[in-house]
């Protein structure tokens, strides 16, 4: 077997081996290689220690020295190049407590986390497959190095990120691992949000989002999504719905584009039903309110996950305008454009039309045909460019103290008066046209 490697990796290798070291690429570069992907980082593991590795090369970034790792650059492109390493016990379920180095590459295979990861490469010995990694790629497995238990108590993180590793490559998580993250599940308590959310959106933003499901499976969402949980036992007896409320946001996930930001309102966009859940007497479930309760709720998740604030308030608004229902006519159009922003269309009907999708067939045709006729309607005023906002407006605060407008909270009231007059006639959007409409009716209001 034959992999190759960028010509600066290889010649990294080939500096260290001429100088009596030992040296491979490692993990997920040689994982990449073995499925046909690309690469995105090629890291390299040695038997040199760090110093040793720095005085071999003209230009190096001392990475993580702590814990063996030196970027080596190479026309301008960054290497990590890591000592063998043993790690030493795990007092918090994150850290090693110490590192020791070492001369063997297998004892540094051994210390990774699945076997699809403990693979080298080099031109020389070919492929150093220790774990049966190789067997495992070829099964659609992920499977720990060793003993799952020792594994996840070394670093907790490791059981979700089995889970999105199995998202990113579609394979099954393999039975004693599976067994070892329902028994240590408690531990990913241990770790910080910033961490997880980074699993959590690589997981989202897969191929097969929906392999989250084994992240409740194994009791890890109960740790730090547990308002996923409840939806994943909150039943929808309503015919417009075949599946539990978690159910129908992980297929629904599966239905839209592998953007962050719609990815993860899809997961969210329901979390308020359970709160908002009422039964009447034909045994028929509603869920009133559940947009609203489901913005709060998406807020307080997204904040507690350290995730930024731009993507907070996306993700927020687009849960609670989802059902937001749109007459098939332009001035209704422009009225929701204004009203829920522009920073959410055209994402806004993919997000509706995922949602349908992961329905039951129940007028699913009439609700696909009313989302079609609103991307015409939407289409239609951007390709006019039709106002729908205060920017676009042909009246400035600007040009209303040279009218003679003391500035003030007046001339917000004037400009949304007249924001009105376009939106429900765009042809109203001329500077004398709006001066014509709006003044003089301010100018009545003041006088009574």
């Amino acid at each position: 077997m034959t992999i190759t490697m960028p010509k600066e990796a290889a010649k990294i290798i080939q500096i260290l081996n001429k100088a009596g070291h030992e040296a491979y690429i490692v993990g997920g570069c040689v994982r990449d290689c073995l499925l046909g992907k690309e690469p995105k980082d090629w890291d390299i593991t040695t038997s040199a220690l760090p110093e040793e590795v720095k005085s071999l090369f003209h230009r190096t970034i001392d990475t993580g020295i702590q814990h063996g790792t030196v970027t080596v650059m190479m026309n301008h492109i960054g290497y990590e190049v890591t000592t063998y390493r043993i790690d030493g016990e795990y007092e918090d379920g994150r850290h090693p407590k110490e590192v020791t180095f070492t001369r063997s590459l297998g004892e540094d295979l051994r210390r990774r986390d699945f076997t699809i990861n403990a693979m080298a490469y080099n031109e020389t010995d070919g492929l150093v497959d220790l774990f049966d990694g190789q067997r495992d790629l070829k099964d659609g497995i992920i499977r720990c190095v060793g003993d799952p238990v020792e594994r996840f108590t070394e670093d907790a993180l490791r059981m979700l990120r089995a889970v999105r590793f199995s998202a990113a490559l579609g394979f099954e998580i393999e039975e004693n691992t599976a067994k070892a993250a329902k028994q240590m599940a408690q531990n990913l308590s241990k770790v910080s949000a910033e961490r997880i959310q980074t699993e959590l959106i690589k997981t989202v933003i897969s191929p097969n989002p929906i392999k989250l499901r084994a992240a409740y499976e194994f009791g890890l969402t109960k740790v730090f999504l547990p308002e996923f949980d409840t939806c994943m036992e909150c039943v929808q007896n309503n015919p417009n719905h075949l599946y539990t409320v978690g159910e129908h946001c992980l297929r629904s996930m599966e239905l839209i584009e592998a953007d962050k930001v719609l990815r993860l309102t899809m997961l969210l966009h329901d979390v308020g039903k359970p709160v908002c859940k009422e039964t009447d007497a034909e045994g028929i479930d509603h869920f009133h309110g559940h947009n609203e309760k489901s913005y709060e709720i998406a807020k307080e998740v997204l904040k507690r996950l350290k995730f930024d604030n731009a993507t907070i308030d996306k993700v927020s608004r687009y849960c609670r305008y989802h059902d937001v229902r749109i007459e098939p006519d332009k001035k209704s159009m422009r009225r929701t454009i204004n009203r829920l922003g522009e920073d959410l269309f055209p994402g806004f009907f993919k997000v509706q039309r995922a949602d349908v999708l992961a329905q039951s067939n129940l007028n699913r045709e009439g609700k696909l045909s009313w989302i079609a006729r609103n991307e015409e309607d939407y289409a239609s005023v951007i390709e006019e460019g039709e106002c729908v906002s205060l920017k676009d407006l042909a009246v400035t605060g600007k040009d209303l103290i040279e009218a003679g407008i003391r500035p003030g909270k007046e001339i917000g009231e004037i400009l949304n008066s007249m924001l009105n007059c376009v939106l429900e006639d765009p042809k109203n959007n001329e500077k004398s046209r709006l001066f014509e409409l709006c003044l003089p009716k301010m100018a009545e209001n003041r006088e009574k």
